[in-house]
């Protein structure tokens, strides 16, 4: 163990010592630590950088020490100097048991309510003189505390009169990552996959510094390596040291490593007839693989699991529930402290009268069959990740079952890496949405983070938009939604706005005038994208690359003889009746909200067509027939993205040049898109209404017929 930190800590310094080298190409993420300018601010800083006390010597408390070293030297021109006691000391950065002095400090009198993670940051006085703390008490609580700081540092905080006291409000934040052993990505668009499979274990790529430094920095603790659709392969000897090698690295962050298992893992690898989660020998084959894999690495965290769902094996295949099958290797991960991820997204291949209520039926009946250390993910939509969905019903319907939430990071539906996206709204959105579960006021953020539900474990997912393009994420403002992810899984009642405010100032400028401007780019970008891809509670819409607009799609759920899938469009109306006249998905929420979404008339506009079928003329709360409205809000988002543009266009003075170009152009492919999006569902959408486009909006200047060949012509993405 010693061999490996010491090899790992020479990798980091010759990391971090040549971080500065680095153009402003993006790879350095939100931790530029660019010199702070202001002559005052950074005469405060050196005042109480200039000499630290870090008394812990652990392998997580030298990374932190390491992190502040680094940024003394962006931030202020200036190296460190350690201090060997708290006398010689300006910043102390210890645990109450390796400096006993900060426990007379009445600042830290409320520090064991924070947990293992939790941390505070202050100035106060200390043998006579004014010290600046940062105390936690654990290490890994140093870390994010010092994060913390050098955070502050950036934004021009005071120190004098500093002080914070947090904790995340989830244990478990977790990515997870759709990587393939073969370095391809599922979803991902900016590359391939930063893990070399091929290399492990022997070479330790430097970016996997770079990676856990960027999660730890935000608070993530957890990252799924390999694909929901798994291979088996991932859990076999040789690949079991590969994930050592890189849990070595990511546990110096704080880091758990999860994997992803395939339920019929004993029969491709252990040579077994059966999967059957009640079978002697199966059972007996998971508990020696999970026994080999914590002799490997004794803080693995677990499995994730997808199965009975898009062709995946399950339980189901041997006549048994969800239950029996994420039960069976909960209750032999159990003993080594491993939690069980089950996804709930289950949807099967073949013809159904409503995909949106599959989940539901299948898991509603399990309530409270599920060991302790089982965790239900359920995505923030009963769909599929789309622009925007009503929230899952399963969040207000298994209060026995300990739920966490999943969301996407990557934009499988939002214009994948060449259109800016802000996604926060939309997790926020999720997370503030109420249940009703347990009265007004059962928001899901409460539901996952304990506060109004039963169990002991905490969690939350983000599939992961990085790959090993330089800046990660391929689009610039991707970056965003990766660090928002973060931010929310530490704290799910951060607002979007601060969150945008913060990743702003530590991206590109703290400038009033461009955080102004560039805030109202980000804060209207997923609104946009709803309105020029699926306004009004459309889903679905987009082509099997999930990419380009094709409302003209038959999909794998529509019964033999309807009307498209998932808008039910017609010459007399449009809108998936799911009311309980319909599919009867309204009735899977709680009291009021059933009744609200039942009725189109007070059914939140902005799920109408989603819960309903309506006519082309039925009234909007503006006075304007659906057709009006669907067309206006087409319209809309393209200008909004048109908008977007021209602000971008304002802050050239603020922004890197490189960064700069790469954004206006991406702005200007998103507008040209956008208009694909608008151009082909108004004229699908009219060549089914027959009714004209609204006078107050310019026709397209093409027919149906060529946005469909132009569709054609452009390939895959």
């Amino acid at each position: 163990m010693l061999k490996n930190f010491l090899r790992i800590a020479c990798l980091l310094l010759l990391v971090l010592g040549s971080y500065w080298a680095k153009a402003e190409d993006g790879y350095k993420l939100w931790l530029r630590y660019n010199r702070i300018t202001n002559k005052a601010v950074a005469a405060e800083y050196r005042s109480f950088l200039s000499a630290v006390y870090f008394p812990s010597t652990s392998p997580t408390a030298t990374v932190a020490k390491q992190e502040i070293e680094t940024a003394s030297i962006g931030l202020l021109e200036a190296r460190l100097r350690l201090a060997s006691s708290v006398e010689q000391a300006t910043l102390i950065v210890a645990t109450p048991r390796t400096c006993p002095e900060l426990g007379d400090l009445e600042q830290t009198k409320a520090l064991s309510k924070l947990g293992k993670d939790g941390f505070m940051v202050f100035t106060a006085k200390l043998k006579g003189k004014q010290r600046l703390v940062v105390v936690a008490n654990e290490d890994v609580g140093l870390l994010y505390g010092v994060f913390k700081l050098l955070t502050e540092l950036q934004n021009g905080v005071h120190l004098k009169s500093i002080f914070i006291s947090d904790y995340p409000k989830i244990e478990n934040r977790i990515l997870n990552h759709w990587d393939n052993l073969d370095g391809s990505v599922e979803r991902g668009y900016a590359g391939n996959s930063i893990f070399k499979w091929e290399e492990l274990p022997k070479r330790i790529d430097p970016r996997y510094i770079d990676y856990a430094r960027a999660n730890a920095s935000i608070g993530i603790n957890g990252t799924v390596l390999n694909n929901v659709n798994a291979n088996s392969k991932i859990l076999s000897t040789a690949y079991i040291a590969k994930v050592k090698a890189l849990a070595n690295v990511l546990r110096l962050y704080g880091i758990r490593v999860y994997l992803t298992a395939k339920f019929t893992a004993p029969m491709e690898l252990g040579g077994l007839k059966t999967a059957d989660p009640l079978n002697e020998d199966v059972k007996k084959w998971w508990k020696e693989k999970i026994a080999e894999i914590y002799q490997a690495i004794p803080d693995f965290g677990g499995f994730c699991v997808k199965a009975n769902s898009e062709g995946q094996p399950g339980p189901q295949d041997y006549g048994r529930s969800h239950a029996q099958g994420a039960n069976l290797l909960a209750d032999l991960l159990k003993p080594h402290n491993g939690l069980l991820m089950w996804r709930a997204f289950v949807y099967n291949n073949k013809a159904s009268d409503d995909r949106v209520v599959e989940a539901y039926n299948e898991f509603k009946p399990l309530d409270g069959q599920f060991s302790s250390n089982v965790l239900l993910q359920v995505k923030n939509g009963p769909i599929d990740f789309q622009p925007r969905e009503p929230f899952n019903p399963l969040f207000g319907a298994m209060p026995n079952t300990q739920l966490m939430l999943e969301v996407q990071i990557t934009q499988e539906y939002l214009g994948f890496d060449k259109h800016l996206v802000y996604l926060a709204p939309l997790f926020e959105e999720c997370l503030q949405a109420d249940t009703y579960a347990w009265g007004k006021g059962a928001t899901i953020s409460k539901v996952i983070s304990k506060k109004i539900s039963a169990g002991q474990q905490t969690a939350i997912a983000g599939v992961a938009n990085v790959g090993n393009i330089k800046n990660w994420t391929g689009h610039p403002f991707g970056q965003a939604n990766w660090f928002a992810f973060g931010r929310l899984a530490w704290n799910p009642d951060l607002t979007s706005a601060d969150i945008a405010k913060e990743w702003l100032g530590l991206t590109f400028s703290n400038d009033p005038k461009f955080i102004n401007t560039a805030l109202d780019m980000m804060m209207n970008s997923r609104e946009a994208a709803v309105d020029y891809m699926t306004p009004l509670g459309l889903t679905m819409l987009m082509d099997v690359s999930h990419y380009r607009p094709a409302p003209w799609r038959r999909d794998k759920p529509a019964p033999v003889l309807s009307a498209e899938s998932f808008h039910r469009a017609d010459r007399l109306g449009i809108g998936y009746d799911r009311s309980s006249a319909g599919s009867k998905a309204t009735a899977q929420y709680q009291t009021p909200l059933k009744e609200i979404f039942d009725d189109p008339k007070s059914c939140p506009e902005k799920y109408l067509l989603w819960f309903h079928h309506v006519s082309w003329d039925f009234k909007l709360k503006s006075g304007l027939p659906v057709w009006d409205g669907l067309c206006r809000h087409y319209y809309q988002g393209v200008e909004q993205v048109a908008k977007m543009a021209d602000q971008w266009n304002q802050l050239g003075p603020f922004v890197d040049a490189e960064q700069f170009k790469k954004v206006q152009s991406l702005l200007t492919t998103q507008h040209e898109e956008a208009t694909l999006w608008r151009d082909a569902n108004v004229l699908y959408f009219q060549s089914l209404s027959n009714r004209p486009i609204p006078a107050v909006l310019t026709p397209p200047g093409r027919s149906l017929d060529e946005v469909k060949a132009l569709l054609k012509t452009q390939g895959s993405r």
